[in-house]
């Protein structure tokens, strides 16, 4: 499976919203800066299509700055034609970072596609909880479940130099993107085809997973239709696959290492059971940046000689 990341926030109520029309112009020869004005009347968030516009100049890098020092430069045609069909794209759902082929995740430039998941800033909270977990060991062993694009196993590996990173997904073609995210960024992790730890050997300091847990039938789907479904829904009530890392997790934990999973907004309660009713110790949960508890982790007995269910 891939990586997979749900909605930060609780389901909003109310009526629905319209589909926003398509970004037409009549200008043949807009300036940046009125460009980005039709994009956002139209409905585009402003820094969605600033990085469109961006990457349309082929200044991805620049940062916003540059545009506001540049907002009087004119598009050509053909420019102008790119980013309207890359902003009608976008307000069709598509991912920006499918649209410009990159994403930056914990200071990282991962070059991401359709076949992983859109990495979200949300999930930086448990690259810096899993930091925390190995800040003391010496030569860690650290193993990434689901790990997409790679975006986890990366930052733990460009953090910690000395840890032993493994990062596991189901789908060959996510493992073909993290690997070449590796290999671009010179970061040595290593790579197993797997159905989370089926096939895998040995034991970690710590285990770190971003698996699917969104509902079947959960609303907020369609606006997530054009990335992987198999990345994101688990089941009815979105644990299936929490519930089978927490099966399969311990007898691949040294004495004292930690299980760490992301999840629904909604779901902190039901995972620090599921870890309890196993036999974790010290089961808490932590915030994402919308204060929402997003991750939660437990340890396995500090004593070898204690079995965990």
């Amino acid at each position: 499976m891939l990586a997979a990341i749900g909605h930060t926030a609780p389901p909003s109520q109310g009526h629905a919203l319209a589909c926003p029309s398509p970004i037409t112009y009549v200008n043949p020869s807009l300036t940046l800066q009125q460009a980005l004005l039709h994009a956002h009347r139209q409905g585009m968030e402003r820094i969605d299509a600033q990085m469109l516009l961006l990457h349309v100049l082929g200044q991805p890098d620049a940062g916003r700055a540059w545009l506001l020092t540049h907002d009087s430069d004119s598009l050509t045609p053909a420019q102008q034609a790119q980013f309207e069909a890359l902003c009608a794209q976008r307000q069709d759902g598509v991912p920006v970072a499918y649209l410009t082929g990159c994403k930056e995740f914990f200071g990282l430039p991962l070059h991401i596609d359709a076949r992983v998941l859109d990495p979200r800033p949300d999930t930086e909270t448990l690259v810096e909880w899993a930091l925390d977990v190995i800040e003391n060991i010496v030569s860690p062993t650290v193993i990434d479940l689901g790990t997409g694009s790679g975006a986890i196993a990366l930052a733990l590996q460009s953090q910690r130099k000395d840890a032993t990173v493994t990062a596991v997904d189901f789908s060959q073609d996510a493992l073909d993107v993290a690997s070449a995210n590796a290999q671009r960024l010179r970061l040595r992790v290593q790579f197993v085809q797997s159905s989370w730890l089926k096939k895998v050997q040995g034991t970690f300091d710590v285990i770190v997973s971003n698996p699917p847990y969104i509902r079947e039938d959960d609303a907020h789907m369609p606006a997530l239709r054009h990335e992987p479904r198999q990345a994101l829904t688990s089941g009815a009530d979105g644990l299936d696959d929490i519930r089978t890392i927490i099966a399969q997790a311990p007898q691949h934990l040294k004495a004292g290492a930690w299980l760490l999973m992301e999840h629904g907004w909604d779901q902190a309660g039901a995972v620090q059971q599921l870890l309890r009713q196993a036999g974790f110790t010290q089961v808490h949960s932590r915030q994402d940046l919308s204060g929402i508890e997003r991750c939660t982790g437990g340890q396995t007995p500090l004593s070898a000689g204690v079995a965990i269910q």
